[in-house]
């Protein structure tokens, strides 16, 4: 069965970097379009970056300049590397994977940044 793994939360302060990391089994992350999402507290779930099959990755304009989605096919694992991080950044981060029309979720890591 699929099984996205999250990692890489943290508390930092506002201008740091993290990296998350999402650790999938069940599915190859390079045959699929590989999402984060994020969701802060009073909030709905939304969606931050993705990363085809072919590698075309998008972003939320709230994150663009700021993130960078990849991918490592040897780890079958998706990141996330986070730059210039601001209190608004503030949320459960989760990584996603649809198919066949399941949506397929890890159990989220938390990023915390203060002002």
């Amino acid at each position: 069965q699929v099984q996205l793994v999250e990692s890489g939360g943290g508390l930092v302060q506002a201008g740091g970097s993290l990296r998350l990391s999402c650790a999938a089994s069940g599915i190859l992350v390079k045959a699929n379009v590989m999402n984060w999402y994020r969701q802060a507290p009073g909030k709905q779930r939304e969606l931050v970056a993705g990363i085809s099959s072919g590698g075309i990755t998008n972003y939320a304009d709230s994150v663009k300049g700021r993130f960078t989605i990849s991918r490592d096919d040897a780890e079958n694992t998706v990141y996330l590397q986070m730059n210039s991080l601001k209190p608004e950044d503030t949320a459960v981060y989760y990584c996603n994977v649809v198919r066949f029309n399941t949506y397929y979720w890890g159990q989220g890591t938390r990023v915390t940044v203060s002002s």
